[in-house]
């Protein structure tokens, strides 16, 4: 995942599948008059609402569409949301500033959910739910530069998302990838000829191939199982929240819904994507 420094925090309400967008400078934490609020047992910064941390744009994961965010994360946590009796409101601000649980410990959300990959390192300082995705790398590469694998970017000027499992994937493998803020910052690097090609997650590529002119100047090089796993964070010892998270997901899974929503905005239903029991892969995504 990504992060953007000197951005201005933003609160985006949102609904089932859909979220209307309020901006709003400065951080969203909410005291609600120093008093504790709850919903169904579950404590939350606000009331009414389950407030998710996330960093825009990623998509198919979360993103702006028709001035409404949506996205494979969001209908995930609207599942939480509606098991609470509350509705989700999203909070983008930079991936960092969550990824190390400043945001959760600061009372700014009760749950991020943006792509983020299950680490060790990030266990130190958040909780994470039970796997809701298995991630692949991906490369994806202009069709004129003669690329065709993994081993084909030696020597190549290659992009990668800041902060993200793919930045230190690219690493690992020997190359000095250029840094971009956001997934949309790098496929714009692309198409403009600053780099050749991109090591980013595959669902991410996914999505960016569903379009016909994306389609038409890019191909997939390279898809490389690295192990990795999704999964949702709250403050460390937030137990409540964690179950509660971890049964909507295994409902989801088990009523079909999990299905439908992969369907929605991912493709073509893989059963293995569902993530395992557990996984704690070296990098950061």
């Amino acid at each position: 995942m990504k992060m953007v420094l000197g951005r201005r925090t933003r609160i985006l309400a949102a609904t089932t599948a859909t979220a209307g967008l309020l901006l709003v400078a400065g951080c969203s934490s909410d005291d609600d008059g120093g008093k504790k609020t709850t919903a169904n047992g579950v404590e939350l910064v606000k009331g009414g609402q389950l407030t998710t941390c996330t960093h825009l744009p990623y998509p198919p994961f979360q993103s702006e569409i028709d001035g409404k965010v949506q996205g494979f994360d969001v209908s995930v946590i609207d599942l939480v949301a509606a098991d609470l009796g509350v509705k989700q409101t999203i909070l983008d601000q930079p991936f960092e500033n969550f990824k190390t649980g400043g945001s959760l410990n600061a009372g700014q959300c009760d749950l991020a959910a943006a792509g983020m990959t299950i680490t060790d390192e990030r266990k130190k300082n958040v909780d994470f739910s039970d796997p809701y995705f298995e991630a692949t790398q991906a490369v994806l590469a202009d069709k004129k530069s003669g690329i065709s694998s993994l081993a084909d970017l030696k020597g190549k000027k290659v992009g990668a998302q800041a902060q993200t499992t793919g930045e230190e994937f690219a690493k690992g493998k020997g190359l000095n990838p250029v840094s971009f803020e956001s997934s949309d910052a790098l496929l714009n690097g692309l198409r403009t000829g600053q780099v050749k090609a991109v090591v980013i997650d595959y669902p991410v590529v996914q999505g960016w191939l569903k379009d016909k002119a994306n389609a038409d100047a890019f191909e997939l090089a390279d898809n490389i199982n690295t192990g990795e796993e999704y999964g949702i964070t709250v403050k460390k010892g937030n137990t409540k929240l964690l179950a509660a998270i971890n049964k909507a997901l295994a409902d989801a899974k088990a009523d079909g819904t999990y299905k439908k929503l992969y369907e929605k905005w991912i493709g073509p239903y893989d059963e293995n994507a569902a993530g395992a029991a557990s996984a704690s892969p070296s990098a950061a995504s």
